[in-house]
This record gives structure tokens, sequence and C-alpha cells, in this order.
């Protein structure tokens, strides 16, 4: 600011001004420090700072049926838990792209906006220092119809893999293929070649923007890390990029191995016996092919089977848990995820496929016995469960432990009662192998097999354990009336807490090694990340309101209530 022709008695005045407010700061030492530098003030370290979010916009899944591991409903929870943390609302913004090239776009300007001083003040007038920043960052992954009915927080890996390499070569050999072979071909092979090649082009054009879409958003992260920013990754990973820490949500392997956890828990599996096993069938849904007609990656599907044949298969092993179709057995491994793979894309594949596995002996036979079908997702145990009841079993899941009904489970969940739970009765020996009965009498006998008969029959259909993830509101209602046994959700609410924390602690130039959630991890390829996970919730009837209801995530008419 420039002074002209001003009387000495005004400079003298703003002398003292200064003279004051110099005198004020230093009686304020152990305040927040500031630096004051053309009427704007710098927050320095011991401040909350700013937090910039960037996630994905939400996918939508098939038939509108909505999971609730969403973006949408994780970022209220994350905002609510960072103001709780110290931090003010206008200093937290939230960013959404249905895109990783408008993502890095987004994220390239904020970096650059604020570095070079166009957007480095808020509403007060506080200059924010780039120590004083952290960015959440979700980016965007491309996923399958298959993976999105898990919901939005599988974590995947970004990777720059896909690129156009050599893309123009090729083009040129094809275009020269194609050219001599229109003299000797016929107008529909020309036209055939035509869409092959369009498609290809498509395809490559496609990778090439990706590739560049995942170097802007790397260079701009690394700008922002570089300039004194911090970086925290959400979810997905990114090959080769070390960030200042990683939030991990759940994982294939993870809701894999939940699921066939509690399955294990449930039926006893250390109790049972090849004498009277139990009858268990896994569906592994994926997308065989994507969207431009190519192999679609099967990772995930992969990863999914491993978390479950880690825990199933030494019981597939010791013969005391058999598949009644035989697509698993004791010679399976890990690596035969494709024997229970079945291809999701297609109307009706589920019905179809549960069908073939529970077919019976013959159309006069009761249906085929089974304990529990893991499902791997809400979207997919919906589908179960309708064909179960085509099928002709009955009951519910509640029936598996006679103490619990389900007007003791509304109960429960209305807030009226307890549950009560006691072992569930199971012979050692199935009666059909029992051969320790006397038979002298053969009225006592034929009555016996008379009544064991109805009894076998009663088991045969009887309803499975039906597991699933995503904590669909369109299935909690099928939870409630124990159709659907269980499924799986995020703990929304404690991960934006450890988030919260960890922003506030980066802001603040300090580690997370004071956090307990926090360990170190290998992300992307790079060593001793500190990393922020939790357990996955496994919801059920029996726990549904701890877990649902009271934290708010739904509503007693949610669930049918």
């Amino acid at each position: 600011m420039v002074f002209t022709r001003r009387p000495a008695a005004v400079l003298t005045a703003i002398v003292a001004a200064c003279a004051m407010a110099i005198s004020l700061t230093a009686c304020t030492t152990d305040a927040n420090s500031q630096d004051t530098a053309d009427d704007r003030t710098t927050v320095t370290s011991s401040a909350p700072g700013v937090v910039a979010m960037f996630t994905p916009s939400d996918g939508i899944t098939l038939n509108q049926q909505t999971p609730l591991n969403k973006w949408a409903k994780l970022t209220p929870n994350l905002t609510k838990a960072l103001t709780s943390a110290g931090f003010k609302k206008g200093d937290i913004s939230h960013t959404t792209s249905d895109s990783l090239d408008k993502q890095s776009r987004a994220i390239q300007d904020y970096v650059v906006n604020h570095l070079s001083g166009s957007n480095t003040t808020d509403d007060a007038g506080i200059v924010i220092s780039p120590d004083n920043i952290t960015l959440l960052v979700a980016p965007v992954v491309e996923a399958d119809a298959s993976t999105r009915q898990y919901g939005d927080y599988v974590s995947q890996e970004l990777s720059t893999a896909d690129t156009a390499e050599g893309s123009d070569s090729t083009d040129s050999s094809d275009s020269s293929n194609s050219s001599d072979s229109s003299d000797s071909s016929t107008g529909s092979d020309s036209t055939d070649d035509s869409s092959s090649d369009a498609s290809k082009t498509v395809g490559d054009s496609k990778n090439a923007a990706q590739a560049e879409a995942v170097d802007r958003l790397v260079s701009s992260l690394k700008l922002a890390k570089e300039s004194g920013m911090h970086v925290v990754l959400m979810g997905n990973s990114i090959k080769g990029y070390k960030p200042d820490a990683f939030v991990r949500f759940s994982d294939a392997q993870a809701i894999g191995k939940l699921q066939a956890e509690k399955i294990v828990s449930k039926l006893e599996l250390s109790k049972a016996s090849k004498d009277n096993p139990k009858y268990i069938e896994v569906l592994m849904p994926y997308t065989a092919v994507d969207e431009s007609g190519e192999a679609s990656d099967s990772t995930f599907a992969q990863e999914a089977f491993r978390g479950i044949w880690q825990v199933l298969g030494a019981y597939y092993q010791k013969g005391v848990v058999e598949s009644p179709s035989g697509t698993l057995n004791g010679n399976s491994t890990e690596d035969d995820w494709q024997s229970v793979a079945y291809d999701a894309s297609k109307e009706g594949s589920t019905a179809k496929v549960l069908d073939a596995r529970l077919a019976k002996a013959d159309e006069h036979a009761s249906p085929t016995r089974i304990d529990g079908i893991i499902a791997m997702n809400d979207y997919i145990a919906s589908e179960v469960v309708t064909e179960l009841d085509d099928l002709g079993y009955t009951g519910s899941a509640a029936d598996i432990n006679p103490q619990i009904t389900i007007s003791g489970i509304v109960g429960n969940i209305t807030g009226k009662k307890d549950l009560s739970r006691s072992d569930v009765p199971d012979p050692i020996k199935s009666p059909e192998k029992d051969d320790s009965a006397d038979s002298t009498d053969s009225a006592d006998t034929q009555d016996d097999s008379t009544a064991t008969d109805k009894t076998d029959k009663t088991k045969d259909s009887q309803w499975p354990l039906v597991t699933g993830y995503g904590a669909y509101v369109s299935n909690i209602p099928s939870i409630v009336n124990g159709k659907q046994w269980m499924t799986g959700i995020e703990d929304r609410q404690t991960l934006a807490e450890n988030i919260a924390e960890a922003c506030a602690l980066l802001n603040k130039g300090q580690t997370l090694t004071s956090m307990s959630s926090v360990r170190n991890t290998e992300v992307g390829g790079k060593k001793k990340v500190p990393t922020i996970s939790g357990p996955l919730l496994a919801v059920s009837a029996s726990n549904l309101k701890v877990t649902l209801i009271d934290p708010g995530y739904i509503s007693l008419a949610d669930a049918g209530l």
C-alpha cells in the first residue's frame, strides 16, 4: 500500500497502530501463531486447517437397489467427524467426479490454484499454508456391473498398465490389411472388418485417455506433496504412488472371508461329522465380458473365492462339508474359483444356476437338502431368496435356532426385549446313516421309519442360511423375516472418525503412530504406508438394531417395521 502527500500525524498514527499490533501479538505467543502480510493471515501448523475431499460420483446398481456402502452416505459422516475434530465447515470442501479424467483435472486445478495464490484465503481473509491442507482422494476406478453390486468402497488398484503404446503402428497395419482385403472380399466381410477396426480404435483411444488421466492425477498429487500438502487415498490405491496415508475399505478377500466365517460359526462346523455333514453351496457372480466385448478382469472373483476357501477349505477336505452339486469337494483348491463362478450379467442367471445345483432326483422327490448358500452380495441374495421359495423350501433362518422367533426378532429390533440363544441340536449321525436302532419289532420299525421319513423331508426342505453383502435397503425386510440370514457393511462412522483424526494430525505436522486403527502396510507396491482400516460389520436380525438402526444408517421403516 502506497501513501502520498499524507500529513505527518497520519503516519504517526499508523506507526503507533502497528506497534500496538506487534505488542498484542507478542502477548499471545502461546496461542495460534499467525503471520501478517497484505492484510491476510497465514494459518500455521497449530490450526486445524483445510480438508478437500474428492470422491467418485455414486454408481447406479442394478434395478436401482441401493447398498449402504455408497460415497454419498460416507461424506456426511466425514463432514460431521471433521467438524467434531475442530475443522470449520467452510474449510471442508467436497468435489465429485464421474470419471478419472474429470477428477484428475479437478485435483490439478485445486492444487495449482492454491500454490499460485489465486485461491489461498478463506472468507475471513486467512491465507492457508500448504502444510495445513489435506487432500482426501478416492480415485475413480471403473468397475463392472458385478463388482458394483458390493457398493462403492471395494478397494481396487489404479494402474497405468493399459496404455495405447504401439496403437499407431497397429492401426496403420490394420488399415493396410483392411484396404488389401477390400479388393478381394465381399461387402459383408468388409463391413465386419470395419466394425472390428472401429471397435479397436475406440478401445485404444479409451486406454490412452485413461493413461493420460492417471498421469495427470499422479503428477498433481506429487506436486501437492512436494509443496507441503498431505495426501490421503481412500479405497483405491495407485500403483507406484505412496500417499501420506491410505484408508483401506473392504476388499474381495475380506468380503468372502466374512461370509464364510459366519457360516462356520452359525452351523457349528467344528462339531459336524462325516456321517452327518453340512451342505453348502458357493455362488460366485462375475461379469465375463465387458461393455466393449473384451474379457473382463476376473481378479475380484478369484480373490473373493480365495477368502472363502481359506475358511471353508479345511471342512471340505475333512468331509464334514459337502456341495450338493459337487462343484466343490475335498480335492478342490483356492484356485478353483471357476467351479462356482457364473456370468451374472445374463438375466435370470442366478435362478438357473441355483436350480441346476439343487436339482431334485425326480419330480416327486423332496427338495435337495442345503444348509447354507454364500451369495456374495445382497443383489444375488435377493435372487436366491426368490428361487428358494419357488423350489419349495420353507421356514427361515430363525428356525435354525428354535428359541429365536420372528416375533422375538421384531421385539428385539424395536427395543422391547433381548434375544436368548441356545445351541442348535443336530445329531452326530444323520437318521439315514444311523444303523444302531433295534429292528426286532417290525410294527415299531415301520412307525419309526415313517416318522423318520417325515423328519428327513422336513429337514430337506428347511430354509438354508443365505449370506450377502452391501446392506441393501431393499433387502433389510428379508433379513428381519429371516429369509436372508446376514449381510455386511463398512463401519462408516468409526472410519469417518479415524479419517478425521488422521487429517487433524497431518495438518499439525504429526505422525499417525498414536492411532490404534493405523498400521503400516504395502499400498500400490509401496511399503510402510500408514493404513487406516477396521473390521467389517456382519449384520443379521439379532443385531440389526445395534448395527444399523441405532447409528442412523436405516430407519424402522426401512426395516419394514
